[in-house]
Order: C-alpha cells, then sequence, then structure tokens
C-alpha cells in the first residue's frame, strides 16, 4: 500500500517514504544515469515521487549545471514534464546561497548544514513560483516539491527545451522588451518578489511567448538584497535590448525604478515607449 501523499496546497511536504518502493521506473536504463549522480536520499526520494503518481517515467539530463541537474520525465497521464534535481554535495552552493536564505521569514529556524539548506532552496524556488503564477507571470508551473527534487511544467517540445532569450531572440523586440518590464513589475508589486538574477539567460521562448525560469535565488521585496537585487534585474533587461537596437541611450534606471516601486504597469509601458528607438 502506498504512503498517502501529505499536501499543503500544491505543495508536497517533505516527508521520507516509510515504505519500498512497488513501481518500477518503465525505462531502467535510463534511470540508472540518474542513479550514478545521486545519492540515497535523492534516490528515495525520486521513488517517492514515482510511488505517489507524480512522476511516471524518467528520462536523461537535458540541463546541467553547478548546483543542480534538469532531467526530462513523464506524468502518469503520459505528458512531459520537467524533474530539477539540486546537488546536495556541493560546499561552494551551500555558501552561495545562505545570503538569499538568510532574511528570509518564510525560512526562520532552518538548520545550517548543507543538505538542510539545499532541501530549504528546493522549497524556496518552488514557493517562489507559485507566488510569480499568481501574479500573472509566466514561469513553469510548479507541479510537486520532495526533499531536493522540484517537479515542474516542461517548457519545450519533443525536441528538448526552449531555447533562452540569448539563444533565439524574438521577432517583436520592442512587444519583448515591455513584457519582460510587465513581467518584473508584477514580480514587485503583486508578487512581493524579486528575481535577482534576470538576464537573456534565463528567460526561455516558446512560440514567441517569454517565461521566466531560475527562481531559487528570488527573495521577498522585505528581504535585505531585494533593492539591489532589483536594480540588478532591471539593468540587465534593458542593457539586452539596447544592444538589440531598440532601446535609446541614455535612459535613466532611478527613473525605472520608482515606476517598478510605485507607478502603476500602464505608466511603466508609457515611459517605455518613450525609450524606443
Amino acid at each position: 500500500m502506498l504512503q498517502e501523499v501529505p499536501w499543503e496546497g500544491d505543495l508536497f511536504l517533505d516527508v521520507a517514504p516509510k515504505t519500498k518502493p512497488v513501481k518500477r521506473i518503465k525505462d531502467e536504463d535510463l534511470f540508472k544515469t540518474v542513479e550514478e549522480v545521486f545519492d540515497k536520499a535523492t534516490l528515495e526520494g525520486l521513488y517517492y515521487l514515482i510511488n505517489s503518481h507524480v512522476i511516471d517515467v524518467m528520462y536523461g539530463a537535458i540541463a546541467s549545471g553547478k548546483e543542480s541537474k534538469l532531467y526530462l520525465a513523464l506524468n502518469p497521464r503520459g505528458e512531459l514534464i520537467a524533474v530539477k534535481i539540486y546537488l546536495t554535495s556541493s560546499s561552494e552552493f551551500r555558501r552561495g546561497i545562505l545570503k538569499y536564505i538568510e532574511g528570509d521569514p518564510r525560512f526562520k529556524g532552518i538548520k545550517r548544514d548543507t543538505r538542510a539548506l539545499v532541501y530549504a532552496w528546493s522549497q524556496k524556488e518552488f514557493k517562489n513560483l507559485e507566488r510569480a503564477l499568481s501574479a500573472g507571470v509566466r514561469v513553469p508551473k510548479p507541479i510537486a516539491v520532495h526533499r531536493n527534487i522540484m517537479v515542474m511544467e516542461f517548457i519545450g517540445g519533443e525536441g528538448g527545451p526552449a531555447p533562452t532569450l540569448k539563444e533565439a531572440g524574438v521577432k517583436d523586440p520592442r512587444r519583448g522588451l515591455k513584457v519582460l518590464m510587465s513581467y518584473i513589475h508584477r514580480l514587485f508589486r503583486v508578487a512581493e518578489l524579486v528575481h535577482g538574477d534576470l538576464s537573456e539567460y534565463n528567460v526561455m521562448v516558446k512560440d514567441e511567448e517569454l517565461v521566466l525560469f531560475d527562481f531559487g535565488q528570488a527573495v521577498l521585496t522585505s528581504h535585505p538584497l531585494a533593492d539591489e537585487l532589483l536594480k540588478r534585474d532591471v539593468t540587465n533587461v534593458l542593457n539586452y535590448f539596447q544592444r538589440q537596437g531598440v532601446l535609446r541611450r541614455g535612459w535613466n534606471p532611478e527613473e525605472v525604478l520608482e515606476l517598478i516601486r510605485s507607478g502603476s504597469e500602464e505608466e511603466l509601458e508609457r515611459y517605455l515607449d518613450l525609450q524606443l528607438t
């Protein structure tokens, strides 16, 4: 008998599986690639999500970084999903994430050992995606989180993940600029979040739709680093579109920041229209 999955909204609570896995992976050879990389606790977490009918089939890695790997998978309905697994053995990762977790009231009292911090980080990204989605920002829909594993909507197709803005660009960069700036505005004013690492590298383009991703480092607007990170996000986005030749030189970042902090989305769009070439 499978253990019932405890829920908190759409959030899987971090409860260790108490039963042995009873469901076999359909593609054992591909699943072995996961077993070779991750520790026992991560494998138990994957089995838990499989037995909980979140994941049906695991495929190979489609993206890899210092802190995490992204895998393609199928859910029980045969739909493609993405499984992001954070590495639990990186001390460098631990040092890097502390400054984003400290100052976030959602994670008060969290233990300082690497595994606990990584588990908190995956929960943090899941919650940030929920907040962004609720604010009308296009992000991968979060599905479940357990330990250091986050399951979310797969942005892409049969050929693989959607390209980034850096790789693909957009047909209408003027519209692209206004869409991304409206997302920054909604994150700040509605979700009370700052992405913190927004650039052309963290935006996917699917059928000309812009999708923000990588929300692990996103912080609440009350966080001590929020203003600094907001300015960086705005500067990165405006610099990118200036390089595309659609934004005049000499724009004032402080004016843009003020509109994000206290202006309406319509006022921000009107300001941007005046800056376009």
